[in-house]
């Protein structure tokens, strides 16, 4: 996968000394190698025993969802659920994972955190990281 800062503006400077959270989304087509251009996106937020939607948002052209990159988040679990099935169907082709939802959890309140995922009809991965400038890594005991 390319990196999203090959693709994606994102915001890394901070106002006035106020350090937030954010969020940088982005989706590829290993199919075509491509970015998959308007991917619906349901982007939610744990509450109680359930999720509370936080925005909804479809993919740009670099397959970025630029819309959420200027949002101050909390820490927290958070979910975005990615509607393959109608990306597929627009192509003419049947997908096997009608979504793909990606949950991780955010508790650093200095980092710009990125979700990749890349898609094909019948598998997809993805990748949930910080942005250069900010990295963090779990392997060495870091928490993100």
């Amino acid at each position: 996968m390319r990196a999203v800062r090959d693709t994606c503006p994102y915001p890394l400077k901070q106002q006035a000394g106020v350090v937030k959270m954010k969020i940088v989304a982005q989706v590829l087509d290993g199919t075509y190698g491509k970015p998959a251009v308007g991917v619906r996106a349901f982007f939610s937020r744990a509450s109680g025993n359930g999720w509370a939607t936080v925005a909804e948002a479809e993919t740009s052209r670099d397959g970025c969802i630029e819309d959420w990159e200027s949002w101050h988040l909390e820490r927290g679990l958070y979910r975005i659920v990615f509607d393959s099935d109608s990306y597929f169907a627009g192509l003419g082709a049947v997908s096997a994972y009608p979504e793909v939802t990606v949950i991780f959890r955010i508790q650093n309140e200095s980092v710009t955190f990125q979700v990749q995922v890349m898609l094909s009809a019948y598998s997809y991965s993805t990748y949930f990281g910080t942005l250069d400038g900010q990295r963090e890594t779990q392997r060495n005991g870091d928490s993100l």
